[in-house]
């Protein structure tokens, strides 16, 4: 099996998230032996973003590796886990709020489309929306 960074890679629907994760030098955490787990965007989510977000974004690395390391979690937290925990603390620093009813998974405002892609170092949620940390989305 591959990493969570080469994991997301192969997918092929991850683009503008590793492009993000690129200039956001956060590549060494998601190649390394701790465990993690990525709510990944897939770039369709990220281009809902409003128009110029994403370019503004590439120019701010300071709030680019912020919103990325929103987007991760520490551990294996896989499916199973996810309908039994209420949040769930990120690499940001921030808190995510994960909800859960009839078999639908929220984190924060997004839908988990597709759980549980495996990596060597954790695990990959595939979300339809990209999470802004409280803390960037006030500036």
């Amino acid at each position: 099996m591959a990493n969570i960074w080469e994991t997301a890679v192969k997918a092929g629907n991850f683009n503008t998230l590793i492009k993000a994760a690129e200039a956001a030098q956060i590549i060494d955490t998601l190649q390394s032996s701790d465990f993690f787990t990525l709510f990944a965007p897939t770039d369709e989510a990220f281009a809902q973003l409003p128009q110029g977000t994403l370019e503004e974004l590439l120019q701010n690395i300071a709030k680019l590796r912020k919103i990325v390391a929103y987007h991760v979690t520490y551990g294996d937290v896989r499916s199973d886990d996810l309908v039994q925990i209420e949040e769930a603390e990120t690499l940001e620093g921030s808190v995510l709020a994960i909800e859960s009813a009839n078999g639908d998974i929220r984190v924060n405002d997004a839908h988990v489309l597709q759980t549980d892609i495996l990596a060597d170092n954790g695990v990959i949620h595939v979300i339809d929306a990209v999470l802004i940390p409280a803390m960037v989305a006030g500036h």
